[in-house]
Order: C-alpha cells, then sequence, then structure tokens
C-alpha cells in the first residue's frame, strides 16, 4: 500500500506541475514567441552557462571537503570528476541514481562504506540547509504580508531542525543506532563500534554550500537579465525566489533533477513581479543551461580522465 501511494504521489505531483507550466505557457505563448534575444543576450546565455559550470565543480568540491571531515581524506580532482561525471544521473528517474553512482565510485576509491554512504546523505542535507538560510533571509520579498510571519517561523523551525540533525552529537547518536541494529541483525557480530564518526560541526562544507547557491542564483539571474533588464532592488527577490524553488526541486519527491517542480515554483513566485513572458522564457532557457551545464561537466570530467589516464 505504501508503494502504491507513493507512485500516486509521484504521478499527482508530476501531472500537477506539467498542468501549471502548459498552462502558463498556453496563456502567454504569442508573447513568448515575440521575444528577441540579440547578440548581447546570447553572450549573457553563455557566461550563465559557464557560472553555472562553476557551480557544479564546485559543488564536487565541497563534497571532498564533507569526505575530509569524516576521515577520509580524498584527492580532489578525482572526486570532482566522479561528481560531474555522476550528476547528469539526476535526471532519471528515481532521483538516485546520481547518489548511488557516487558511493560505488567512493567504495571503489578504498574509502569505507560508512563514511561513503554518510558523505552523500550529508550533501543534499547541507544544500537544503544553505537554501533554506538563504530563504529565510531574502524569502520577505515574495512573500505576502499577512502570511510573511508564519512562513518565516516555519523556515526558521525547519532551518533549526536541519542545523541540529547535522550537529555531530546527534548525527553520531543516529549513526550508532544504525549500526547497532546492523549488527544484531548480521550473522557476523565482530563490528560492534561505529565504523565513521563526524568530529566536529561541518561548518566549512555549510559555508561551501552557500557558495553554490550564491553561483547557481548568479546563473539565473544572468539568464533573466538576457531576456530584459533587472534592476540591483529585484536582485535580492531573484536570489529568494531561485533559493525556494530550488529547494522545493530538491525536497519533493518524483521530480528528478527537480524538474517541474523548480520551473512551476519560480513562475509562481515571479511572474507578478516580471513579465509573465520574461520570466517562463527565462526559467525555461536556465533549465536548458543546467542541463547543458552539468552534459559538459561530466563530458570534461570524463575527458580529463583519459587523458591523465589513457589506459583506464
Amino acid at each position: 500500500m505504501t508503494k502504491v501511494m507513493k507512485q500516486f504521489l509521484r504521478w499527482l505531483i508530476l501531472g500537477g506541475t506539467l498542468f501549471f507550466l502548459g498552462k502558463a505557457l498556453k496563456d502567454h505563448w504569442l508573447e513568448v514567441i515575440a521575444i528577441k534575444i540579440d547578440a548581447a543576450g546570447w553572450a549573457i546565455l553563455a557566461i550563465a552557462t559557464g557560472v553555472t559550470l562553476l557551480a557544479h565543480t564546485w559543488a564536487g568540491w565541497i563534497w571532498t571537503w564533507v569526505l575530509r571531515d569524516l576521515n577520509q581524506p580524498v584527492p580532489s580532482a578525482q572526486f570532482i570528476q566522479v561528481y560531474l561525471k555522476t550528476n547528469i544521473a539526476k535526471y532519471l528517474p528515481g532521483n538516485v541514481w546520481h547518489y548511488y553512482g557516487r558511493i560505488v565510485a567512493t567504495k571503489n576509491a578504498n574509502v569505507s562504506p560508512g563514511a561513503a554512504t554518510l558523505s552523500v546523505l550529508l550533501e543534499p542535507l547541507l544544500m537544503a540547509a544553505a537554501a533554506l538560510m538563504i530563504v529565510v533571509v531574502f524569502g520577505g520579498q515574495f512573500a505576502t504580508t499577512q502570511t510573511n510571519l508564519a512562513l518565516q517561523i516555519l523556515q526558521l523551525l525547519i532551518l533549526v531542525v536541519i542545523l541540529c540533525g547535522v550537529h555531530p552529537r546527534f548525527l553520531n547518536l543516529v549513526i550508532s543506532l544504525l549500526y547497532r541494529l546492523k549488527n544484531k541483525k548480521s550473522a557476523n557480530n565482530t563490528q560492534s563500534k561505529v565504523a565513521v564518526n563526524l568530529e566536529h560541526y561541518p561548518l566549512r562544507p555549510l559555508l561551501g554550500e552557500l557558495g553554490f547557491l550564491g553561483l547557481r542564483s548568479l546563473g539565473f539571474i544572468l539568464t533573466m537579465f538576457a531576456f530584459s533588464s533587472v534592476n540591483i532592488s529585484q536582485i535580492p527577490l531573484l536570489i529568494g525566489a531561485f533559493s525556494f524553488a530550488w529547494l522545493l526541486g530538491l525536497v519533493v519527491p518524483g521530480a528528478p533533477g527537480g524538474l517541474g517542480v523548480f520551473e512551476a515554483t519560480a513562475i509562481a513566485l515571479l511572474q507578478d513581479r516580471f513579465p509573465s513572458a520574461v520570466v517562463i522564457s527565462a526559467i525555461t532557457s536556465y533549465r536548458l543551461i543546467s542541463i547543458l551545464a552539468e552534459t559538459a561537466g561530466a563530458a570534461l570530467a570524463w575527458l580529463d580522465e583519459r587523458l591523465v589516464n589513457p589506459k583506464s
């Protein structure tokens, strides 16, 4: 029954987002096709693609910081390659194959299975915490007066839960309990100690994830700027809206790579502040830019690996 409910929820979310996006495109189709991009606009879109690729490369570097915090020093260049090569797999059904690929690659590099799994679990948690921090700061830009206070309180509570959840005292306790359960179920009960512990708060990776969201937001702002002028006063709104839409795309089930959820949320938040045609065009283009940057990152990582190790 649980599996059936999960499948129903995924299809419901997918159907709802596709309906919303289809209606928005139908209502503003003539305005969208009337938008023209000049040479400067194409140059800005190219820069946005480069910034987005840099963001994913930066995220791969942060992953190596997480592993080092788990007492697993790894070569940065090699694991950034792994991160970039597996990143494109998040668009596969299930939205877990990029995590699976990283766990397998990390284990093959003689990293302990516990550290490999924990690093992959910590990374999206830290990303979510960073996104929530940005939303708490800039979320008031797109919230209504009636819901602003309640929304900010809810965001703060969720942020506190996540920040406490990655604290070593709590996290190591959860890890210890999981290992005890695993050892009780296992026939070989020789492993009684926890294989991995987080010795200090992952502050450096958390700050790094803020940089990742900052780069992603910059890529989105540049994409908006390619279609329409953006005032400095509108930048906090764009940062807050992007971070919130990206966060929902990360946590909502049934949306590989946040596909559909991110677009629907961003359109809902921005269509009253910018011309709808500009918003739709920019968000659609940014999705293409993201996929292009991720594909280029995977291809460049594969090429670099072949140049360094031609026999592999």
